[in-house]
C-alpha cells in the first residue's frame, strides 16, 4: 500500500519547506521510479524520469488543490511524464532491461519461479501503453480503481475494462505454446 503522509505535510511543502517535501519524496520515490520503470522498461531513463516527476511535482505543489490525494495527483504527474517521454523516443527503438533486483520474489525464487517472472514482466511490458499504465498503478502501485480513474483521467468503467483486458492479454500470452508457463502458475 501506498503510504498516507498527515495533511499538514503537504500544506507545509506547499508553503515551500523543504524537509516536508523531502518526506513526500521518501515516501513516493520507490513507488514512482518502479511504475516508471515498468512503464518504459529502462533503468536509466526510469532513474531520469523520476527525477523529472519529483521536479514538476515540486513545481506544481504550489497549485496542488487537495481535490484529489496526493498520491493520485503523484501519479497523474508521473502518467504524464512518461507519456511524454514515449512521444519523444517514438522514432527511436526500445531497448528493454528487465530488472530483477526491483523485484523481491525474484530474488528468494527458484529458477523456474524467476523464469515465470521474466515472462510475465515480458506480457506485460507487451500490452499497449493505456493497457500497461492501468495494470500497474493497480497491481504495482496498489492504487484503487477510483484514484487510477482520477489518475489517468478516464471513468472507472474505462479503468475496470483496462486492467481486465491487460489481465486477460498477459494470461493469454502466458498460456501460448511458446511460454514455459501457464497462466495459472503466474498469476
Amino acid at each position: 500500500m501506498l503510504p498516507q503522509l498527515a495533511p499538514d505535510v503537504v500544506k507545509r511543502a506547499q508553503r515551500g519547506d523543504e524537509r516536508a517535501y523531502g518526506a513526500i519524496v521518501d515516501a513516493y520515490r520507490l513507488p514512482v521510479f518502479n511504475y516508471v520503470l515498468r512503464t518504459v522498461g529502462d533503468r536509466e531513463l526510469a532513474e531520469d524520469l523520476t527525477q523529472e516527476v519529483f521536479l514538476r511535482v515540486w513545481r506544481s505543489l504550489p497549485n496542488f488543490g487537495h481535490r484529489a490525494q496526493l498520491s493520485t495527483w503523484l501519479f497523474q504527474v508521473a502518467k504524464n511524464v512518461v507519456l511524454d517521454s514515449l512521444r519523444a523516443r517514438d522514432s527511436r527503438p526500445r531497448t528493454t532491461e528487465l530488472v530483477p533486483e526491483l523485484t523481491p520474489a525474484i530474488m528468494d525464487a527458484s529458477a523456474e519461479q524467476a523464469e515465470t517472472i521474466r515472462e510475465l514482466w515480458a506480457a506485460v511490458e507487451d500490452l499497449t501503453i493505456d493497457l500497461r499504465t492501468a495494470l500497474l498503478l493497480r497491481d504495482v502501485v496498489g492504487l484503487s480503481y477510483n484514484e487510477i480513474a482520477e489518475a489517468l483521467d478516464v471513468s472507472l468503467t474505462t479503468v475496470k475494462w483496462r486492467i481486465y483486458k491487460a489481465r486477460e492479454q498477459v494470461q493469454l500470452q502466458l498460456s501460448q505454446p511458446d511460454a514455459e508457463v501457464t497462466a495459472a502458475t503466474a498469476v
